[in-house]
């Protein structure tokens, strides 16, 4: 008799207690079912459905566009693969600046609608109320500090963040404020690597990293970069896994060019 393993599952506990033991954790984008199946049988600890969505699922060039019922969309496809990894859901543009009401509501509908485990939040101290209202209802938050491609229009530009002194120490007075609201970890992505690494070590909660270097306690990418099936995005941060871009156009042209030499289907591929 085969006894069945029991999966168990990622919590925002078992991340403090990898950064607490110095486990490095691993975290990956997936928008759909199929994608998400992979990727959680692959081992990951956090799978984050990304309004980066916006950009390789839906062709925006920003991540402005996307709605909060697309964003449920995405995740509830998501949570529906997934048996294992913690599942983070970001709350997109406009659905709590300014506004902490509306930011709870938003951070509800992905909880009850898509069965997410916990959302993340762009910004510092000036989304503190929001942070604070949404965790008031019990539901985890993830921060996000760096580069914040929800305010591209604001920096103008998706270069790195925090070089310069003043803006490097506003991102450690947030990261702070973020860890005493009760965030359970934060994103830092594109700073110097030098400010990533003192970020981490002066904070208890975990950081994950997109091009931040390797001293924060976990690193993220966007699977479609770091699988290669989008052409012509090479940026230095990213270290891409294999080129499924060509293998897929291939595999494409090949039943394209059997369909048309009448050589699909064969016999063998009928009723």
């Amino acid at each position: 008799m085969s006894v069945h393993k029991e999966v168990k599952r990622i919590t925002t506990h078992t991340l403090q207690e990898m950064k607490n033991s110095g486990e490095k954790i691993a975290m990956l984008t997936a928008y759909d079912y199929s994608m998400a199946t992979i990727v959680d049988d692959a081992g990951m600890d956090i799978i984050l459905v990304g309004d980066s969505a916006s950009n390789v699922m839906a062709g925006h060039e920003t991540t402005l566009p996307i709605t909060l019922d697309q964003m449920i969309y995405h995740a509830s496809s998501v949570v529906r693969a997934v048996k294992r990894a913690l599942v983070v859901v970001d709350l997109p543009f406009g659905s709590y600046q300014g506004n902490s009401k509306e930011a709870l509501s938003s951070a509800i509908r992905i909880m009850k609608e898509a069965g997410a485990h916990a959302v993340k939040i762009e910004g510092g101290v000036e989304i503190a109320e929001s942070v604070s209202r949404i965790l008031t209802a019990g539901i985890p938050v993830m921060g996000h500090l760096g580069l914040t491609p929800q305010s591209i229009y604001k920096f103008g530009t998706y270069t790195v963040r925090a070089k310069h002194e003043a803006e490097a120490k506003k991102l450690k007075e947030d990261a702070l404020k973020l860890q005493e609201l009760g965030c359970f970890g934060i994103v830092l992505e594109k700073i110097p690597a030098k400010l990533a690494h003192e970020v981490s070590e002066s904070l208890s909660i975990p950081t994950i990293g997109i091009g931040a270097g390797r001293h924060c306690d976990g690193q993220v990418l966007v699977i479609h970069d770091m699988l290669g099936i989008n052409k012509g995005f090479k940026p230095r941060f990213l270290r891409q896994y294999a080129s499924l871009y060509d293998v897929m156009n291939g595999a494409i042209k090949n039943y394209v060019s059997d369909v048309k030499a009448k050589e699909f289907p064969n016999e063998k591929e009928q009723y």
